[in-house]
């Protein structure tokens, strides 16, 4: 049976309520190997059909096509949608690849005037800073940000991988919304200071690549499993030892999912939903039944000493080769 989350929610902060799963767009058009716009657009719409109403995506992905893709599918449907986009990553044009980062106040309104053109919308209801800029203060991308909600232009605002300082920082300016982080059973070092930190300051969490970029589904078991052009192979966890002893964890997880008659994919989610209830993952999926399984997730009721056994794992190997993209500070102001 299909899981309809329609009418169930969780409030991100005071102004955003969402869904308990929302939909990452990233996969549908970048990073993950080939790509099939009728599903994708299809994909979207069943999203919304299973009263999943938060659709993530960002300027970045395959160079804002995938903002033109999520536009087209919730095009007539706006109201059903709470749509977050992402601005500040540049990309290389001869390899689609992250080159940098711009948090710049002029940057900053060109982008989303840029975003708001491919997705067909006048207001975008999440704005994230992509990954703060080492260069700018943060008080100025996050001032010329407000200026945007003030427009109009954008709901409430939001910081992707930014660390606990750049937070404090930011909230001092303006309020922020969301934190959006990598955040699974294997990729845990938010924990530490990110999530505190946002609790404290009353900051809803957004996991993204809650299934360990498809290592906690079980599905791919190598790289040889993987496009040529996927991006994973360039990811620690997925060189031959660390995948070795990662697959050996997923086996746990596995046998969790099969005492609940549950997949892998939902127990690594429900463990997330279990976090708290201003926890939203963000799974990103390409194809239909992958997501009517995903929502499957709100179903799972782990017991405490599952949610244990999944907390004590740790994945091996980093979740980027450069670390120093995630949690990220900015100079100070002046």
């Amino acid at each position: 049976m299909t899981t309809n989350t329609s009418g169930r929610t969780r409030r991100l902060s005071a102004e955003l309520s969402v869904s308990p799963l929302g939909l990452g767009c990233m996969g549908m058009s970048y990073a993950y190997g080939p790509t099939d716009r009728a599903e994708a657009l299809a994909t979207i719409r069943r999203a919304l059909d299973l009263g999943v109403t938060f659709v993530d995506t960002a300027d970045m992905y395959a160079a804002g096509e995938n903002e033109e893709l999520v536009g087209e599918a919730i095009a007539g449907r706006r109201d059903e949608v709470i749509l977050a986009t992402k601005f500040g990553i540049l990309v290389d044009p001869a390899t689609s690849r992250p080159n940098g980062v711009n948090g710049s106040p002029d940057y900053v309104r060109t982008a989303i005037d840029r975003s708001l053109t491919r997705l067909g919308v006048d207001h975008v209801d999440l704005y994230y800073l992509h990954r703060p800029d080492p260069q700018v203060p943060i008080e100025e991308t996050v001032g010329a940000m407000a200026g945007l909600v003030a427009a109009g232009k954008v709901g409430a605002l939001g910081l992707s991988e930014a660390s606990a300082g750049t937070i404090r920082r930011a909230v001092a300016v303006h309020p922020i919304a969301a934190i959006q982080s990598e955040w699974s059973i294997f990729s845990r070092d938010i924990e530490e200071s990110v999530v505190p930190t946002a609790r404290e300051l009353h900051i809803g969490l957004v996991p993204y690549s809650p299934l360990g970029r498809g290592q906690l589904t079980g599905a791919a078991t190598s790289t040889t499993d993987l496009a040529d052009d996927d991006f994973r192979r360039t990811l620690p966890r997925w060189q031959t030892d660390n995948l070795a002893a990662n697959q050996a964890l997923v086996d746990r997880v596995r046998a969790i999912a099969s005492a609940h008659g549950a997949a892998p994919a939902q127990v690594a989610l429900a463990w997330l939903l279990a976090q708290g209830d201003d926890v939203v993952p963000i799974p990103g999926t390409k194809r239909r039944n992958h997501l009517e399984e995903n929502a499957g997730a709100v179903d799972v009721a782990l017991s405490r000493a599952d949610l244990a056994n999944l907390s004590d794992l740790r994945a091996s190997g980093d979740r980027y080769p450069d670390m120093t993209w995630v949690q990220r500070d900015t100079p100070a102001l002046g």
